[in-house]
């Protein structure tokens, strides 16, 4: 253990001493450690703010989607839930839950909306009352849309925050009148604010009752729902995204063997699913990041080379005095995992300060997360790359001969 400590000591002394040459040979591994923590601060960060959004969306909800396989997109055809689809989900498992069809009236780009002389393009939908519920969201000011909306085809509309900055509207618009396509639409309510996610507004959008959407739309069988189910007992919810399915395929006449045309999903499941994207996004920015670490060993082995000839006659003099191969090979092997190892933990650092910085100067990224994980594997990985890229110098100084290495000059 002395000799241990010892040996460490000599080596921080050394790179005390070539302060400078240290600093600039660490410099590879700061920056790879750096990029390294930064992209992975920014992603988890993202990911941890995935995870919020679809933990309000409850326990209890299942989410119905079209899926198009990749065949089917190459030949230009798209899978669509449609209003028959909709209808005999009704029919089958009304008593089991709360049904919220949602389409986009205006296609899935949006279209624009108008309040006098100012206009804004949004996102335009069509949903019913039981939406707030199972997107937990409700209103600010005013009220929702109703089941007596919907029955009766109203032209009324509940509007998101950042739309109604975008049209210039007061804080209180209720009662006013603004216009999709060709209908006019009474304000009647202000939804609650819920922020961006990767850029996009959340809060820009503009919603209608559902029969009014359909009476909007010129062809109905273009349309592609969403539907949100809500389970009234938690316990049947396994069952019930059974049913679904089933029901599904019935409705679209799918063979046995056919797969699925369509996407049964809990709120965890479509949160893992980003999740999952988002952390093979962090992967491979990490593993071509990673490349720069390597190079950076490699600069510490062509450093450490130079060291080990510089100090020929200090190696010829310790081994004179009694130094063991083993020992002049620790010493220089400890000094290159300490450089590495010290160049890992400033990069932490400022890896840590740059996520942190680019999630403050950019509105749309959620706070940086720096998991203790991403910690531990860059501070360990630039110990091993030392070690990798040690062991020929380190070699090198433990096999010179003492007798040729007082005679060097």
């Amino acid at each position: 253990m002395a000799e241990f400590l010892l040996t460490m000591e000599a080596a921080f002394g050394s790179i005390r001493a070539h302060a400078l040459r240290s600093l600039l040979t660490a410099l590879g591994i700061v920056i790879g450690v750096a990029s390294v923590i930064a992209v992975v601060s920014i992603f988890q960060g993202m990911s941890a703010s995935i995870g919020e959004q679809f933990a309000g969306l409850g326990a209890n909800n299942l989410s119905v989607r079209a899926e198009t396989s990749f065949e089917d997109q190459l030949q230009g055809r798209r899978s669509r839930i449609a209003i028959s689809d909709y209808q005999r989900l009704q029919d089958s498992v009304q008593h089991l839950a709360e049904l919220s069809p949602t389409f986009d009236v205006m296609g899935d780009h949006g279209g624009t909306v108008s309040a006098g002389r100012v206009e804004a393009f949004t996102r335009v939908i069509a949903s019913s009352p039981s939406y707030q519920h199972s997107r937990q969201i409700y209103p600010k000011i005013g009220r929702f849309i109703t089941e007596a909306d919907t029955q009766s085809r109203r032209r009324v509309c509940v509007l998101g925050e950042t739309l109604r900055e975008n049209l210039n509207l007061p804080e209180n618009p209720l009662g006013q009148y603004i216009r999709i396509g060709s209908e006019w639409c009474k304000v009647v309510g202000i939804m609650e604010e819920r922020g961006e996610v990767f850029g996009f507004s959340q809060d820009d959008f503009v919603l209608m009752p559902f029969a009014t959407g359909l009476a909007m739309v010129r062809d109905a069988a273009q349309i592609d729902l969403r539907i949100d189910l809500q389970v009234r007992d938690r316990n049947n919810l396994e069952f019930l995204k059974e049913r679904v399915e089933r029901v599904l395929r019935q409705s679209r006449r799918l063979d046995a063997a056919a797969p699925d045309d369509f996407k049964v999903e809990t709120a965890d499941q479509l949160g893992d699913s980003l999740k999952s994207v988002i952390n093979l996004v962090t992967t491979v920015f990490v593993g071509i990041v990673g490349i720069s670490l390597l190079v950076s060993g490699i600069g510490i082995m062509n450093i450490m080379l130079v060291s080990v000839t510089e100090r020929t006659r200090e190696i010829g003099i310790c081994k004179a005095l009694g130094a063991t191969s083993r020992s002049i090979m620790l010493q220089f092997l400890s000094e290159a995992v300490l450089l590495s190892a010290i160049g890992g933990l400033i990069g932490v650092a400022i890896g840590y300060a740059g996520g942190a910085l680019a999630s403050s100067l950019i509105p749309s990224l959620p706070a940086a997360v720096v998991p203790w994980w991403a910690v531990v594997i860059s501070v360990v990985f630039s110990g091993m790359v030392g070690v990798i890229f040690g062991l020929l110098p380190a070699a090198k100084a433990a096999r010179l001969d003492p007798i040729d290495a007082l005679r060097y000059e």
